[in-house]
């Protein structure tokens, strides 16, 4: 349907699909291969809850979230990777750069493992948890962070612009 409408992306394994609708991630993995067999483009979510960070499961969560994905991922080129931290979505509480940075080089370098380094350094990695005007800029300053998924901040014009424009603003590390 969304093919036919012309939409060009979708996005897959949003916190609230798992946690709402069931979704796990052999379900997600199956449709990020469907979406992209219909020449859809993906924003494939992942992310932990604040009690899997806190137990030291949260390395183990992401790849087996990653894993579903990379198991259906026919075209790289097609995917982008947005980690949503379970516990920062809606809450008004951000992971600190250094937080979302460890992800985001965990992420990469998972990829790089399985798909190689050029398929690694191609991929876009967004971060999605509570990303406001005042974090935006050094968030994006970060190496591994290449954008933001943005929520409740996008209904707000003046700050969505500024995170929009935060990649441009940042200082790379």
């Amino acid at each position: 349907m969304l093919s036919d409408c012309g939409v060009p992306w979708v996005i897959l394994g949003h916190s609230e699909r798992r946690a709402l609708c069931g979704e796990d991630s052999a379900t997600v993995g199956k449709k990020v291969g469907h979406a992209l067999a219909q020449g859809l483009r993906v924003i494939a979510c992942i992310g932990e809850t604040l009690a899997q960070r806190e137990s030291g499961e949260m390395f183990a969560v992401l790849e087996e979230q990653m894993g579903a994905i990379a198991e259906n991922a026919s075209d790289w080129a097609r995917v982008v990777i947005a980690y949503e931290p379970v516990w920062a979505i809606g809450t008004g509480v951000v992971a600190t750069p250094a937080q979302a940075q460890e992800v985001h080089a965990f992420l990469r370098a998972w990829v790089g493992g399985r798909s190689g380094e050029a398929v690694a350094a191609s991929l876009r990695l967004l971060y999605g948890g509570s990303v406001n005007d005042a974090n935006c800029v050094e968030l994006a300053g970060q190496p591994d962070i290449d954008g933001f998924l943005v929520g409740g901040a996008s209904l707000n014009g003046g700050a969505f612009v500024k995170i929009c424009n935060a990649q441009a603003s940042a200082v790379r590390r």
